[in-house]
Order: C-alpha cells, then structure tokens, then sequence
C-alpha cells in the first residue's frame, strides 16, 4: 500500500476572492483600462476605503507570483477618522514594542525582545545614540 504517490494528489489553487466562473478579469501589470478602479493603498492614498464592496478584478505581476485587487472608487467610502481611543491604544502598544524592560528607555524603532529580550546595549553593551530613544516616565504609585 504505501504512501500516495504525486502523481496521484491533485492540488487546487484556491483564491478567496474568485467565484471559480471567471468573472473577475485578471489585469497584467501596466495594462491599460482601469481608469476608475483602484487598489487598496490606491484608496488609502485618496483617504477612501472599500467599504464592503467586492474586488471588480484583479492585476497580477510577475507572472502571477504577486496579485493587487481592484476595487470601484465610486462605490468607495471615506477613511474612517483616528480617534483619541484608537490613538492611546496604537501608542500604548508601539510602547510595548519600543520599550527595554531592563533600561525603561523607549526607542524609536522596535527592540528585538522576542530574539534579544531588550535592547542592545543591555545585551552586550552596544552603546546606543542618544538621539535614538528617549527615557520612558517613572509609574506612578499613589495608591500602592
């Protein structure tokens, strides 16, 4: 019996977004036609979004290996508004990234904490450029 040979597994490629009845035309790369369709940085770049709508086609490049769908910049709706909650919870996360738990100093980059576990001057004693980070506010502890 043994294992099934490879000629014996057909493999399907599956994408999420085609119905499998080719209704969605596939554009290459540079191709001419799409003056009101729009990718989704495209739309990021107009402050719109896609708003639910599915993608009308889809552009592919080089050789298929890279796809970016299209959608119709009519049916597009407006970025939604970054709101002081969103805000201190994108900040409160970015903090958590930047920041040594040895030094408490955060930096303007992401530390590698999940390879080094703090920064690299607490590592091994790679000096860092002071313009790099800044030093993180003491907690406080009124009701400790």
């Amino acid at each position: 019996m043994g294992a099934p040979q490879h000629e014996d597994i057909d493999l399907v490629d599956v994408d999420p977004y085609d119905p499998g009845d080719g209704s969605i035309p596939v554009l290459r790369w540079k191709q001419a036609g799409y003056e009101n369709l729009a990718t989704r940085r495209q739309l990021r770049e107009m402050g719109l979004r896609p708003g639910g709508q599915q993608p009308v086609a889809r552009i592919e490049c080089r050789r298929g290996r890279r796809i970016a769908y299209l959608y119709r910049i009519d049916l597009a709706k407006p970025k939604r508004p970054m709101t002081l909650a969103k805000e201190l919870a994108l900040d409160k996360a970015m903090a958590a990234r930047q920041t040594c738990p040895l030094c408490g100093r955060r930096y303007h980059h992401c530390l590698p904490l999940k390879t080094l576990g703090s920064c690299l001057e607490c590592h091994d004693g790679t000096p860092a450029d002071p313009s790099s980070y800044v030093i993180a506010a003491a907690a406080h502890r009124l009701a400790a």
